[in-house]
C-alpha cells in the first residue's frame, strides 16, 4: 500500500479512538466509582474533563495546524492522548484519573482539527466524497463498538484489574496511528500566523470554572467556592466575548456575535448536546447501579440506540434535501418522546424489553440530527462569520456535552423516593433539553436551493479544519 493510501487508515484510526474513549468511559463509570470509592461528582468530572479540554483546544489547535503543519500537530496530539490513556489506567486515585482524562482530551483536541485537513490534502477531489463517508462510518462504528467492547472487558475483569484495562483499549490503536504517521503528507505552516493565546486561556478558564462546581457542588453542599466558580466563568467568558472586536488575531471572528443565524446555530448545537452524551451516561449508570445489570448487559440494552443512529445518519442527506430544518425539529421532539417513554419502562424486566424499539427510534432521530445540523446551520451563515462558525459549532458540541453530563447528574442525584423516581428526574431533564432544541430549530430558515454538503456525515470534528477567522 502506497504512502498516500495509508493516510486514510491512519487518520481514521485516530478518529476511532477519540470517540471510543468517550463511550467506553461511560459504560465503565459505575465500576470506576466503586473501584476508587468516590462520589458521583468525581465520576462526572472523569467523563466531562475529557470533553472539556477537547472542546477548549479545537479552535486553537486548528490555528496551530495552520501555523506548524497538520502532520506535526497530529503526531503531538496522538502522543499526548496515548500518555493520558496510560496515566489514567495507572491512576491511584480520582484526582489522578481526572488529570489523566484532561490530558487525554487535550490530545484529542490537538488531533481532531488536523484529520479532515489531512484527508483534503492527501485525497484527490474525485475520491474525497468516499473518504468523507468512511469518516462518518468510522464515527458510527466507534459509538456502537465502545459500549460493547467496554462491557466485554469489564465483564472479563482482565487480570483482576477491574476498569483499568478499559482505558488501555485505545492505546494499541493510537500507537498504530503514531507508527503510520510517517505516511502523512508534510504540510508547510503559514509563517506569521498567530494564535490568540489569551482568548484560548479565557475560554478554558471560563468553561472549567463552570463545569467544576456543576459536577461537585451538590455533594459539597454548594459552598462559597462553587458560586465563586460561576462568577469566574461569567467574567472570563464575558470578557472574551466583549474583547473579540479589539483582538488582532481573534479565535472567533467578531462577525459571529453580530450574525443572528450564527448565534442561533451555535446555541442550537450547544443545547442539543447538553442532552447528549448525558443521556447515554444516565442510561448506563441507572442500568448498572439501580437495576443491577452488568456492564455488558447495559451495553447490549443500549445497542439499538447506537445501531439505529448509524441508519439515521445515512438517511439524513435525503431527509434534509426534502424537509430542510424540519428534520432537526422532528428529531428533537422524537428524542424528547423517547425519554418520556423510557422513564416508566426501565422499572421492570418486561418494560426494559419494550424499551428496545423505543431506543432504536430515538437513535435514528439522533443520527439524523447530528448528520444534518452542521450543514443546515452553515447554510444560514453568510460572510466572514461562516469560517469561524464551522469551528465554533464542534466546540459548542463538546462544551455542551461536558456541561450536560454534570447538569444531568444533578437531576439524577436530586432527592428522590426511589431509583425509578431518580431516573424520571433525569429523563425530565433530557426532555427539557431536547424540547428547547426543537424550539430553537424552528427559527432556522430554509433557504431555497440549499443543498447538504458532501461531508454531512463527517461529523462535528471534521468541520474544525475550516475554522479560519
Amino acid at each position: 500500500m502506497s504512502g498516500g493510501r495509508l493516510v486514510l487508515p491512519v487518520v481514521l484510526s485516530a478518529t476511532f479512538v477519540q470517540l471510543l474513549n468517550v463511550t467506553v468511559a461511560q459504560v465503565a463509570a459505575p465500576a470506576i466509582q466503586a473501584g476508587l470509592g468516590v462520589g458521583p461528582g468525581a465520576v462526572q468530572l472523569v467523563l466531562a474533563g475529557y470533553t472539556l479540554t477537547y472542546a477548549c483546544l479545537l479552535i486553537p489547535a486548528a490555528r496551530l495546524g495552520d501555523r506548524y503543519g497538520y502532520r506535526r500537530l497530529f503526531v503531538a496530539g496522538t502522543v499526548v492522548f496515548t500518555a493520558g490513556s496510560v496515566a489514567g489506567a495507572c491512576a491511584p486515585d480520582a484526582a489522578s484519573l481526572i488529570m489523566a482524562r484532561l490530558v487525554q482530551g487535550a490530545g484529542s483536541g490537538l488531533v481532531a482539527p488536523q484529520v479532515l485537513s489531512l484527508i483534503q490534502a492527501a485525497t484527490p477531489a474525485t475520491r474525497r466524497p468516499r473518504a468523507l463517508s468512511l469518516y462518518g462510518a468510522t464515527m458510527a462504528v466507534a459509538s456502537l463498538a465502545g459500549p460493547l467492547i467496554g462491557g466485554l472487558v469489564l465483564s472479563a475483569d482482565l487480570f483482576g484489574l477491574g476498569w483499568r484495562p478499559v482505558l488501555l483499549l485505545t492505546v494499541p490503536v493510537a500507537l498504530a496511528s503514531l507508527a503510520g504517521a510517517t505516511a502523512l503528507p508534510r504540510t508547510r505552516g503559514a509563517d506569521g500566523l498567530r494564535v490568540d493565546k489569551l482568548g484560548a486561556l479565557q475560554v478554558t478558564v471560563g468553561a472549567g470554572a463552570l463545569v467544576l462546581p456543576l459536577a461537585l457542588g451538590r455533594e459539597a453542599g454548594w459552598p462559597w467556592w462553587t458560586w465563586a466558580g460561576f462568577a469566574v466563568a461569567a467574567a472570563a467568558l464575558g470578557h472574551f466575548a466583549r474583547s473579540l472586536p479589539h483582538r488582532p488575531d481573534p479565535l472567533i471572528h467578531p462577525a459571529v456575535l453580530r450574525d443572528q443565524s450564527a448565534r442561533r446555530g451555535t446555541l442550537l448545537v450547544f443545547v442539543f448536546n447538553t442532552g447528549v452524551p448525558s443521556f447515554t451516561y444516565l442510561l448506563f449508570l441507572h442500568l448498572q447501579s439501580a437495576v443491577g445489570y452488568s456492564a455488558l448487559a447495559a451495553a447490549l440494552t443500549a445497542a439499538p440506540f447506537a445501531a439505529a443512529a448509524a441508519v439515521g445518519s445515512r438517511a439524513a442527506p435525503a431527509l434534509t434535501r426534502r424537509h430542510g430544518p424540519t428534520v432537526l425539529t422532528g428529531a428533537s421532539l422524537i428524542l424528547a418522546g423517547m425519554c418520556l417513554a423510557l422513564a416508566p419502562l426501565v422499572g421492570s424486566e418486561a418494560g426494559r424489553r419494550a424499551a428496545l424499539p423505543v431506543l432504536a427510534v430515538g437513535g435514528a432521530a439522533f443520527g439524523a440530527f447530528t448528520a444534518s445540523v452542521f450543514t443546515l446551520v452553515l447554510a444560514e451563515v453568510r460572510g466572514p462569520a461562516a469560517g469561524s462558525v464551522s469551528g465554533l459549532l464542534p466546540t459548542a458540541q463538546q462544551l455542551g456535552g461536558s456541561i450536560g453530563v454534570s447538569a444531568a447528574g444533578l437531576a439524577y442525584y436530586a432527592p428522590a423516593a426511589d431509583a425509578d423516581t431518580a431516573f424520571l428526574h433525569a429523563m425530565l431533564y433530557q426532555v427539557a433539553a431536547f424540547t428547547i432544541t426543537a424550539l430553537i430549530s424552528l427559527r432556522l430558515r430554509d433557504r431555497p436551493g440549499t443543498e447538504p454538503a458532501q461531508d454531512t456525515t463527517a461529523g462535528a470534528e471534521g468541520h474544525v479544519c475550516k475554522a479560519r477567522s
